[in-house]
């Protein structure tokens, strides 16, 4: 029988900083302001200084973040927004939740949204563009952010994969309108438990946001507008901040990692193209295989686990009520896409069996 190696190791992390975890943690038991405690205002100031941008607002999850940031500029039923038909269910259903429609746009090499398709898309109704980058590298936004100028279209960063990466040395949450990310746990920064963020430049923007994560007030009581109970937790932040102290060095490591599949896979699978004025900070490392359904069963039995992100375009999900149209790139990688185990504590020993693995079974 095969022990089955971890997909993602957040224990041998916690290994390695839980004295510093542990005092954060313990400053806020101290402190008692487990809501709005000086940690927080202390991440988004880091946060904002390491992105470089003016301002950071923490929130509670990255799907609150693309809530939020829709609501600030005023999405309502009957606009439309512009999104990737390729990538995780909450893209589109931030959209749908304010009653607007998502149109969706097929993907590239890069399994990101392809930028040469989004023009096609943009009606009178289009309010807003809304890029993913997936698996840890930025999308296109020098050309999506051409076809939103001409448009007079904000452009929002769907940044939940990719915080650490860059498009042409510019960090992700620094490219569009406003960027937004998340802390989920296994993201390539994570906290333990639920959280996100939202990056802008703009200053009557960003008071909005924070009007919008305390139930849209503006001082107690004062509600100006709608919002939500959208806060990060302190002791979230306080885990975040011990974590940043490493997060450069896990980056190189998630890079090494790649590196090493890539070497030793090049000759086997495809991979999503890495652009040459892109880093991707590898949130997942994925593959497209043909037969993936009958290759995830021999990587299981040998006691590797792999995920699929993600097995069907939003165009085809019920509960986006969207009429069936034809994305034959985002159809091809839902059938062909496989990840790997991917995170900064793989050692070689665990890559080599994955790699031989891969090799035996195709």
């Amino acid at each position: 029988m095969n022990t089955k190696m971890d997909f993602i190791d957040l224990k041998t992390q916690y290994q390695l900083i839980k004295e510093k975890i542990h005092q954060r943690m313990f400053n806020v038991l101290e402190h008692g302001q487990y809501i709005m405690g000086e940690e927080i205002f202390e991440l988004e100031k880091k946060l904002a200084d390491y992105v470089g941008v003016k301002h950071c607002v923490s929130v509670s999850s990255g799907t609150d973040a693309l809530y939020m940031v829709l609501l600030a500029l005023g999405i309502k039923p009957g606009d439309e927004v512009i999104i990737p038909t390729f990538t995780f269910f909450a893209t589109g259903e931030v959209v749908k939740l304010l009653g607007a429609k998502p149109v969706f746009v097929d993907s590239d090499e890069t399994c990101n949204i392809d930028p040469l398709k989004i023009e096609e898309k943009i009606t009178s109704k289009t309010k807003a563009i809304m890029p993913v980058s997936l698996y840890g590298q930025c999308a296109d936004f020098t050309k999506i952010n051409e076809i939103a100028k001409k448009y007079n279209l904000p452009v929002i960063e769907d940044a939940c994969q990719s915080f650490g990466g860059t498009h042409f040395g510019k960090k992700s949450c620094n490219l569009s309108t406003i960027g937004s990310t998340s802390f989920f746990p296994s993201k390539p920064l994570g906290c333990y438990g639920d959280g996100g963020a939202i990056f802008l430049n703009d200053d009557k923007l960003e008071e909005k946001m924070k009007q919008i994560r305390i139930h849209g007030q503006h001082g107690r009581y004062n509600h100006v507008t709608l919002g939500i109970n959208g806060r990060l937790d302190t002791l979230q932040a306080a885990i975040l901040l011990a974590k940043l102290e490493i997060f450069e060095e896990e980056i190189k490591r998630r890079q090494e990692i790649a590196a090493r599949y890539i070497n030793g896979l090049k000759d086997l699978v495809q991979f999503p193209t890495i652009k040459k004025e892109n880093t991707s900070v590898y949130a997942q490392f994925t593959i497209l295989v043909e037969n993936r359904n009958e290759f995830q069963k021999r990587l299981d039995e040998k006691g590797i686990p792999t995920a699929i992100h993600y097995p069907t375009p939003l165009h085809k999900i019920k509960a986006l009520d969207y009429p069936i149209e034809d994305y034959p790139i985002a159809d091809s990688y839902s059938q062909k896409v496989l990840s790997l185990p991917m995170h900064p504590y793989l050692n070689e020993k665990d890559q080599d069996k994955i790699i031989k693995t891969i090799k035996d079974s195709l």
